[in-house]
């Protein structure tokens, strides 16, 4: 006996499931795609610095301090949201 209350869908089954997956998690290429460029934008900020310290002209420990962190925080997102695919 089918369930009664259940409407018949006719989406293709592929179609269905990837739709399951974006109400799930919404935005997520949007999101991953800031996710690079910010990321992007702090490694070359870093490496930025790192020519600056080779060449022989002064970094504040500060902001040297400031692209390390957007750097891991970035790259830790961009982990975190590339491992939640597999849920």
């Amino acid at each position: 006996m089918s369930n009664s209350n259940k409407p018949e869908s006719n989406l293709d089954p592929n179609l269905r499931e990837r739709l399951l997956r974006e109400s799930k998690s919404p935005y997520r290429g949007l999101r991953r795609a800031v996710w690079i460029a910010l990321f992007g934008s702090a490694a070359l900020g870093f490496f930025i610095m790192l020519s600056n310290i080779v060449a022989g002209e002064g970094v504040s420990i500060n902001d040297l301090a400031i692209q390390i962190s957007a750097l891991m925080i970035l790259g830790f997102l961009l982990l975190k949201d590339r491992n939640k695919e597999n849920d």
